[in-house]
């Protein structure tokens, strides 16, 4: 029976507030193609893949080439902004990854974000030794609310979907969670929104014992550690 536990993150918007940098490269990338976007535009696809974004935004003059070619340009701004300015991490999440890190649990990052973006992030962060896999845009093929990207990270730390708990800031992580068959907590100003087994607006103001409550540490486990 596998007695490990894990804690699935969502990134942006959970682990880390990257809106604005986020908002910055896009009007960037777009500006160079000759197209303004405005905020509320921006607002409505964040969180989502670039290419459930970039047909929107392009219409009847969405290649796969051009399409690619923005992308790779909106993030390169993106890592560039990063690594210049830095990033830090949202009230209380540095204090329960090392928490979470020390009590045994395995973490992962399941984010619809493109891999090199995660890793600049986990770098600015210097949380990069606390995460056991990486799961990113491109190892799935399929975006939240589907399962895979959270059934994929699982599969990557061992851990059986039910001994995983997602934390996420997006309605569609959290159902995306459900359908993966794991327990959630969801986090930020619109979490009343979020149909989680835990809300909060801030992880700072979770329960000591809020992962603890959500899956148990096996009691064999617990005799062994004491």
């Amino acid at each position: 029976m596998n007695e490990s536990r894990a804690v699935l993150w969502d990134m942006d918007g959970t682990l880390i507030d990257s809106e604005e940098f986020h908002w910055r490269s896009w009007q960037e990338a777009m500006a160079k193609e000759g197209i303004a976007i405005t905020h509320e535009q921006f607002l409505a696809s964040f969180g989502q893949r670039n290419d459930s974004i970039l047909p929107r935004w392009l219409g009847s003059t969405a290649t796969p080439e051009r399409m690619e070619r923005i992308a790779e340009t909106k993030e390169e701004l993106y890592r560039s902004l990063v690594r210049r300015q830095g990033m830090s991490p949202l009230q209380g999440v540095a204090n329960w990854v090392h928490t979470l890190h020390k009590q045994g649990w395995l973490q992962a990052i399941a984010s619809a974000a493109p891999r090199a973006n995660v890793e600049v992030i986990l770098e600015a962060l210097g949380a990069s030794h606390l995460f056991q896999a990486i799961v990113a845009a491109e190892d799935v093929s399929r975006g939240k609310p589907d399962p895979e990207v959270f059934l994929t990270a699982a599969s990557r730390v061992g851990v059986p979907p039910e001994r995983c708990v997602v934390v996420e800031d997006a309605v569609a992580g959290i159902e995306g969670a459900r359908r993966a068959g794991m327990r959630s907590i969801g986090v930020g100003h619109n979490s009343k929104q979020l149909a989680a087994d835990v809300v909060v607006q801030s992880l700072d103001l979770l329960n000591p014992d809020a992962f603890d409550s959500l899956i148990p540490a096996r009691r064999d486990t617990i005799l062994q550690s004491s």
